[in-house]
């Protein structure tokens, strides 16, 4: 597992501090509805995008109250203008020159730019012009498990290869399970059914190339990275920086 797919499953593992919960469930809230809005309606039996964003509400403890809300915005039926919600794709550099990709939802495009271009020149980043970085990454689904037994882990693994996933890689404990992204929920699935429950499993940006960096660059990367997804309109930034260990450990105990 590179130093990229581990920070990856750091994050998610560390999940959400109390005080920034009321941001994720927000963030949360606008993928449902957008999911509905442009995926075909509310029934998460035939709409792909939606399953996932309620699985996502229902391991993020997201109230039940919330999640119909979203759902009907999504719909027509709740106001609060979901129609005006847009989705929007930034695309530029970080400290050492990884690639970095973000994925926004806004109802002021103006709004969102600012504080995107604002976030990157603090940070020691450069925001990039559309197209210069999407080209390196590609829609794969990402599934992730703490596992200490190695054994067990390779059998899971093989047992989601026999499911549809394209790779595995074991490291460091964790499973890493990637697929395509319609094979995604057949594959959890697969898992759930030996009553394994991944610890992360989403449709993600993996980069085809990854730049490593050196330790300065990778502190100030990730710290960038924690800053771009702390924005409001901000749902995702994916890169394709690849990390030293020993900085990846003291984000780890840092976070």
């Amino acid at each position: 597992m590179s130093g990229h797919s581990k920070w990856s499953t750091i994050k998610h593992q560390k999940g959400a501090a109390d005080a920034k919960r009321g941001v994720i469930f927000t963030k949360i809230s606008r993928d449902i509805t957008l999911a509905v809005r442009d995926g075909g309606g509310g029934d998460p039996d035939m709409n792909f995008r939606l399953r996932l964003m309620l699985d996502k509400a229902k391991s993020n403890n997201m109230p039940q109250e919330s999640i119909s809300r979203a759902v009907k915005r999504g719909t027509g039926e709740g106001g609060e203008g979901a129609e005006q919600l847009e989705e929007m794709i930034y695309e530029g550099y970080g400290p050492g020159g990884g690639a970095i990709l973000i994925q926004a939802v806004t109802t002021n495009r103006n709004r969102t730019a600012a504080d995107v271009r604002s976030t990157f020149a603090k940070g020691g980043g450069n925001l990039g012009e559309s197209g210069c970085v999407a080209w390196n990454f590609e829609t794969r689904g990402v599934i992730a498990l703490e596992i200490s037994d190695e054994s067990r882990a390779e059998e899971l693994g093989l047992m989601a290869i026999d499911a549809g996933a394209d790779d595995i890689s074991i490291e460091d404990g964790v499973l890493e399970i990637l697929t395509a992204p319609e094979v995604l929920l057949a594959v959890q699935k697969a898992l759930q059914e030996e009553g394994i429950s991944p610890d992360s499993s989403e449709i993600s940006m993996i980069p085809k190339t990854t730049v490593t960096l050196e330790e300065g660059a990778a502190e100030q990367t990730l710290k960038l990275l924690d800053n771009l997804e702390d924005l409001d309109d901000v749902q995702k930034a994916y890169t394709s920086a690849d990390f030293p260990p020993e900085v990846l450990e003291r984000y780890r105990s840092a976070n």
